[in-house]
């Protein structure tokens, strides 16, 4: 049987992506004949995209002072949490997770390749709000999108199948369910590859993967959400030694942060993160970069006090437009 990941639909190149690999091939063959040797070839990258929990940032009908600023000046928000994957080489690009803020991270998308419509596809990490609803843009009241690939855990395949108004975009074709397992790579093109692994978190819908994104020697992880770090099989410090970046669940600075029972909304808090990855080297903490920040979460203030304890610390905290390369 082969892989799961030479199952999958492929899409075939579009001709902006041609182009681009025949100019290369030309501009290759031409330093060769003038003896200057092949040209670099652009390594893939990730970039972030939004860092926000899903309801973004501000968040509707909020009143505090976490939110003033970025009613009152929009630039000062932030969009919901995702990553852009992108191969220079080939002009393709992919989207962690379709958000609310989708044409506005498309568009990002887009510009850094000279790219159009849908992106080669979208890889879904859960049936939250935040995670899947910007996939309404592929639809007809919208782009109008044809056959864009949406990666999916098997669950969450069976609810976009058999919900609406989702289902109407497999059924009418602007998008087409390609099945992912846990654990098992699936190959994006001849470079870059991701590994889904499932998380525990909630899972009403569907169920909560993270991703593991690998082109050359490098590896990224992104973990958007999961539920307390006890509740998870694997030691988060596994995933930690395994990657060289790693985005994870910073939904919640600390305990009393919003005026809920944080029990039912179980993420872990920072301050738990960083106690429990605090006896690390300081080259493994400083792999790790917090994300999904809810709107009251503190960090938002990047010159605050619990910013600076977060980097104090030795971690990080994603922000929009982050970059890692993919070597």
């Amino acid at each position: 049987m082969r892989p799961l990941e030479d199952d999958l639909p492929r899409r075939r190149p579009r001709w902006g992506v041609r182009r681009v690999l025949v100019v290369a091939a030309c501009a290759c063959a031409a330093a060769v004949l003038l003896g200057a040797g092949p040209p670099a070839v652009p390594s893939p990258y990730v970039v972030v995209l939004g860092i926000a929990q899903d309801a973004g940032h501000p968040q509707a009908e909020c009143a505090g002072e976490c939110c003033a600023s970025a009613f009152n000046d929009p630039s000062s928000g932030h969009s919901v949490a995702s990553l852009g994957i992108v191969d220079p080489a080939s002009g393709e690009r992919w989207l962690i997770d379709a958000t609310p803020d989708f044409p506005r991270q498309l568009r990002s998308l887009n510009e850094l390749v000279d790219g159009r419509g849908a992106p080669d596809g979208i890889l879904l990490t859960h049936a939250h709000v935040g995670h899947y609803t910007g996939l309404m843009h592929l639809g007809r009241e919208a782009m109008g999108a044809a056959d864009a690939v949406v990666h999916v855990m098997p669950k969450m395949k069976t609810y976009l199948s058999g919900n609406g108004p989702w289902s109407q975009l497999v059924r009418l074709g602007n998008i087409r369910l390609a099945p992912m397992a846990d654990g098992r790579w699936v190959r994006l093109n001849e470079r870059v590859r991701v590994r889904p692994f499932v998380v525990p978190h909630r899972d009403e819908f569907s169920e909560t993967v993270g991703f593991v994104v690998e082109a050359g020697a490098t590896k990224v992880a992104w973990l958007p959400d999961i539920d307390k770090w006890s509740t998870w099989r694997k030691p988060v410090e596994e995933l930690v030694a395994e990657v060289d970046v790693a985005w994870i669940d910073g939904t919640f600075f600390g305990d009393g942060e919003v005026r809920r029972d944080m029990a039912e909304i179980p993420h872990p808090f920072i301050v738990e993160s960083m106690q429990r990855l605090g006896a690390l080297s300081a080259e493994a903490r400083a792999k790790v970069r917090f994300v999904h920040f809810n709107h009251s979460n503190p960090v938002l203030n990047d010159v605050g006090p619990e910013a600076e304890a977060v980097r104090s610390g030795g971690f990080g905290l994603a922000a929009e437009g982050d970059r890692v390369e993919l070597r």
